[in-house]
């Protein structure tokens, strides 16, 4: 992705924004305005983007050439759709997990001014995405075809969501609700779909191409977003908060992290009992119990033998793809997530 792509799409983000702002289905006043323009500042463009970006990438990719001006514009469109449905749902999910900090700074509901304010927030963000695509796909043969993926893919992660706040119930806390399967189950819907998927089948889409023609890929995808899933468990725990830009409380949320779903495999009965007695605790003497039974179970080295594995099955199962193209696009997300440390 050249700089030059970054920078354009930067830009595609205050024409939306100003469309928005602007919205003729609503008279704004001044305080209205401004609040949404705070708002969206302050939640959609601040993260990586990867997630909005790989749409321009993809797109890219599938026509092997330089893209037009139009056709930068409409994909960057399509990433800011995405990174828009994933802004609603982290302002949303930050409130749920009672979450202190997203992106390096508090998070939206934290703010004095915002509180709970920021469910509608998170509502009017949700909005946004038919607003954007009404105003600038309605007239393409793909118009139908955006909504839905939008709206299934949205059900997906919303269901997602569900399964990992009635399986993470503070007040049953029962480990053994916890199991590989659950783990994937709820990372597939939760965010494999929304992360990895969506991304490839707006370029798909906006490139003419049949969703229902490539299932394949989107099993292949959906196995990196597990992928992904795994290494962001294992970073929560082990990488470096000035790093990854928060401060991880998985084991003190009592979270389906694949590590405690690991340790529980690897665990004999005493070591059961530690991690039964010490995960979803508050006190750091407990988060720090967890986490050395982590180091003694080796967990580091059972994660990176679990990363060369996935790796490896995924490469083999891209370069099995028909298309030369398909597979670059697929190439080209494993290679921005393999080994990161972000």
């Amino acid at each position: 992705m050249s700089s030059d792509l970054k920078s354009r799409f930067l830009d595609v983000y205050n024409t939306l924004k100003s469309d928005l702002i602007n919205d003729p289905a609503f008279e704004f006043d001044n305080d209205s305005r401004q609040w949404v323009e705070k708002m969206l500042d302050y939640n959609v463009p601040g993260g990586k983007l990867n997630r909005g970006l790989s749409v321009v990438d993809s797109y890219q990719l599938l026509k092997g050439g330089e893209l037009t001006d139009d056709e930068v514009f409409l994909s960057s469109a399509l990433g800011w759709c995405v990174e828009w449905l994933q802004a609603y749902f982290l302002v949303l999910d930050d409130i749920m997990d009672e979450s202190h900090t997203r992106r390096g700074q508090p998070c939206w509901f934290r703010l004095p001014k915002v509180g709970m304010i920021a469910a509608n927030d998170g509502i009017i963000l949700r909005n946004h995405v038919p607003r954007i695509l009404k105003k600038h796909f309605r007239g393409k043969p793909y118009y139908v075809d955006l909504v839905d993926l939008f709206n299934e893919v949205e059900f997906q992660t919303a269901s997602g969501q569900m399964i990992d706040l009635i399986t993470t119930l503070v007040g049953e806390k029962d480990l053994s609700k916890y199991s590989l399967s659950i783990h994937r189950r709820i990372v597939q819907y939760k965010t494999a779909y929304y992360s990895f998927y969506l991304p490839v089948a707006c370029a798909l889409l906006m490139f003419g191409e049949d969703l229902e023609n490539h299932v394949e890929v989107k099993n292949l995808l959906v196995e990196m977003g597990t992928y992904f899933q795994v290494q962001d468990d294992y970073l929560d725990c082990f990488g470096a908060p000035e790093v990854i830009g928060k401060i991880g409380t998985d084991i003190e949320d009592f979270k389906c992290s694949w590590l405690v779903v690991k340790a529980l495999e690897l665990a004999d009965e005493e070591q059961k009992k530690v991690l039964h007695e010490n995960y979803g605790k508050k006190d750091s003497a407990s988060v720090a119990k967890v986490k050395e039974l982590y180091h003694t179970l080796n967990l580091q080295g059972v994660f990176e033998e679990y990363e060369a594995t996935s790796y490896k099955k995924l490469i083999t199962s891209i370069e099995g793809h028909p298309s030369k193209e398909v597979q670059a696009v697929l190439k080209s997300f494993l290679g921005k997530i393999y080994k990161r440390q972000k």
